[in-house]
């Protein structure tokens, strides 16, 4: 583990810089929406905007030349063949809370026969608040069916996890977050609180996790922002520490990283974070990059505090070190490799901690 401090030996973290039908309510399913033209504005000639005007976004996901992008309110914006479509694929009653709403999204791994999304999102019961996962069948930009995939995850004001990823085995990746910096539930095997869940593309348990019954993979997280597999099959995450002790790590099956009894690492009966920030980064999707737009190999991570996308180069030992390859365009809140083997991200301008301007939130693609 390698715990960073404000200044690095070897780089700087910048400062400034079986399922059931659903019980979920779709408001809006348009069925031609008419396009906004492209945007046109660029900061530079390394970026591409491809949609602005986005509200607090969460979430990207590719599939059949479309960006699906969730928007924390309830939103799935759909961008296809590079414009932003001007009426939502759906709207999702969520929460409406700091650190919930409709959160991530995935894309099956056969989307292109059976359109299947996924998606992660908190809703209130009863003045409780839950997160669940349900599965949207879309048909040319309308909904045709929905079903619940996983539900009654404990969900908080603030720390609902919600990274959804199909692994390179076919199998659906749920992060889910805690209730209260206060709870153990973290540490409780039948709790869906603080885990990161396996599941079959239909809710079902698959057979071989580690628990035998039980959806959990690996216990012990806080608050999962990133999730991602390097191409020997290693799953890494990036986490947010509760003021400090922003954490990656790479996840094996029925691991404990130690939350809330242990933060980044010292403790042997937890696994240790590889790396570990102080002062936080608040750190936020990540992917490994294996495309030929750009010259750079291996973890790219965005940055909600850091306010960079990172280029993470961890070596044969685990260590790992980091430099900027993207500032200045405020928050990153999520970056993903598109099919065309370009990067995208989002910014997180209009979260109530950025300073947003007249066009934020927006989707870019990196160019070079």
């Amino acid at each position: 583990m390698k715990i960073l401090s404000g200044v690095d030996k070897k780089f700087r973290i910048a400062g400034i810089i079986g399922a059931l039908i659903v019980s979920v309510v779709i408001l809006t399913s348009p069925s031609q929406p008419p396009p906004i033209p492209e945007p046109s504005e660029q900061t530079n000639e390394s970026i591409k905007i491809l949609a602005t005007g986005l509200k607090r976004p969460w979430a990207i996901a590719f599939a059949d030349q479309k960006i699906f992008v969730t928007e924390k309110a309830g939103t799935i914006r759909v961008i296809q063949s590079d414009v932003l479509l001007e009426e939502p694929l759906a709207t999702l009653r969520a929460a409406s809370i700091f650190g919930g709403g409709l959160l991530g999204i995935a894309t099956h791994p056969d989307f292109s026969a059976n359109h299947f999304l996924y998606v992660y999102y908190t809703y209130s019961e009863n003045d409780n608040l839950w997160n669940k996962v349900i599965r949207i069948t879309e048909s040319e930009n309308k909904v045709s069916d929905v079903v619940t995939i996983l539900d009654k995850i404990p969900g908080s004001q603030f720390y609902n996890g919600g990274v959804l990823k199909f692994g390179p085995d076919g199998k659906l990746y749920v992060a889910t977050g805690i209730s209260s910096e206060f709870s153990h539930e973290s540490q409780e095997i039948d709790s869906l609180g603080g885990k990161i869940l396996r599941l079959n593309d239909d809710g079902t348990i698959p057979d071989d996790n580690p628990i035998s019954g039980s959806p959990v993979f690996s216990l012990g997280h806080r608050d999962v922002q990133g999730m991602a597999w390097r191409e020997n099959g290693d799953m890494y995450v990036t986490e947010a520490g509760p003021t400090k002790n922003d954490e990656i790590n790479i996840v094996r099956a029925g691991q404990n990283y130690g939350w809330p009894e242990q933060e980044c690492g010292g403790k042997p009966e937890f696994v240790d974070s590889i790396m570990c920030y102080d002062p936080s980064i608040e750190p936020g999707g990540i992917v490994f990059y294996g495309g030929d737009k750009i010259a750079i190999e291996g973890m790219i991570m965005a940055t909600l505090r850091g306010a960079n996308l990172f280029h993470v180069d961890i070596d044969e030992r685990g260590m790992a070190s980091q430099k900027s390859i993207l500032s200045g365009v405020g928050r990153i809140r999520d970056v993903n490799e598109g099919p065309d083997g370009y990067l995208y991200l989002i910014t997180s301008n209009t979260d109530g901690k950025g300073f947003p301007d007249r066009n934020d939130d927006k989707l870019i693609r990196i160019l070079r």
